[in-house]
């Protein structure tokens, strides 16, 4: 069954906004742990999925496999994210 227009849309435009938020993030010095930063993107993605959940339409299982997907693309990008991450902490 494929996801409703809407929730594709809403999926789409959270990994927008999600992309940006980690492309507006300056790297400092001193730099935090890397466990400190996997668990900063974690909340951030506790938070987009918790806020989407509030916009998501559709039957209970339509809301829940769109928020499954959703978390699902936040994670790939924040891999991504996190790979660079350390990339930066091993370059100090």
């Amino acid at each position: 069954m494929a996801l409703l227009q809407a929730n594709k849309d809403l999926i789409s435009t959270g990994m927008k906004e999600f992309n940006v938020l980690l492309n507006q993030q300056v790297f400092t010095d001193p730099p935090i742990s890397e466990e400190a930063m996997v668990t900063v993107v974690d909340d951030w993605v506790n938070f987009y999925i918790s806020y989407y959940r509030q916009q998501v339409m559709g039957e209970q299982q339509e809301q829940d496999r769109a928020l499954q997907e959703l978390r699902q693309e936040l994670n790939t990008l924040s891999t991504h994210f996190l790979a660079k991450y350390r990339a930066f902490l091993k370059s100090l």
